[in-house]
Parts: structure tokens; C-alpha cells; sequence
């Protein structure tokens, strides 16, 4: 029997924990928002009508992940957004919302905006999947 890490008495290890979990509250009371995710991608007439690329509508191929959530009675500036590679973690006095998302996303390079019309956090994360060089080449 080996001990892989160099402190004894550590019960875990790094790996075993689920990505996500510190940001995991059970006991706090604010409620889940109502929120959509949709796939966008970036086609042209080449895609559309001479099928060039082989790219079809499925989620594939699509570059980009919108997620637009519902925040009715919030201001822009009570928001905190927390985005990593596999989570979304949004809050507002009100809402409380923890996504585990379908793709592994660029963290670093996403857009958001607040529609306060609309009353909707509308995010714009591009889609970091492995075979991506080859399948958008």
C-alpha cells in the first residue's frame, strides 16, 4: 500500500473531489432562477446551402453556449458572476444559481450582458472541446 500524497493525514484526494463542490450550499435558502441554455454557431452561405464544412445543426457544432437567466426585481450591479471551465455559479441577493455545464468552456473569454428590459443575464461563453482543431478546421 502507497500513500500518493505527502501529508498522512489527508482523508482525500485533490482528483476525487468533484469540480465544483466549494461552491455547493445546501442550506442556503435563496431560490434557483428560471434560466435556458442555447448553441450558437457561426455558419455562411456555404455552410447553409452547398454543405462545404460538415457542419450540421446538432451541438457539435456549434461554437458558442448562451445561457440567459431570468433575474426579475435585480439591479446590474447586484450580481456576482463566478465562471469556470465546467461551472456557473451566479448570485444576487434574491437567486442563487449552480450550473453544471453540458461542455467544458474558455473561462477566461465570455461575455456577459444585462437586457434590464428584459430583466435577463444574457452569458456568452465559447464552447473548449478536444477535437475542436479538426472538427472547425
Amino acid at each position: 500500500f502507497q500513500v500518493k500524497s505527502e501529508n498522512r493525514k489527508t482523508i482525500w484526494n485533490t482528483e476525487e473531489v468533484p469540480e465544483g463542490s466549494e461552491f455547493d450550499d445546501t442550506w442556503d435558502p435563496r431560490e434557483q432562477p428560471e434560466y435556458q441554455i442555447l448553441f450558437k454557431q457561426c455558419v455562411g452561405t456555404e455552410d447553409v446551402f452547398f454543405g462545404m464544412s460538415r457542419k450540421d445543426p446538432s451541438t457539435a457544432c456549434c461554437e458558442d453556449m448562451v445561457i440567459k437567466i431570468k433575474l426579475p426585481e435585480t439591479k446590474y450591479s447586484d450580481i456576482t458572476l463566478d465562471i469556470q471551465d465546467k461551472i456557473l455559479d451566479l448570485r444576487t441577493p434574491k437567486k442563487k444559481l449552480l450550473l453544471h455545464l453540458p461542455y467544458r468552456v474558455d473561462s477566461k473569454n465570455g461575455k456577459a450582458r444585462f437586457l434590464s428590459e428584459e430583466e435577463t443575464l444574457e452569458v456568452t461563453l465559447r464552447v473548449s472541446r478536444e477535437f475542436d482543431f479538426i472538427n472547425f478546421a
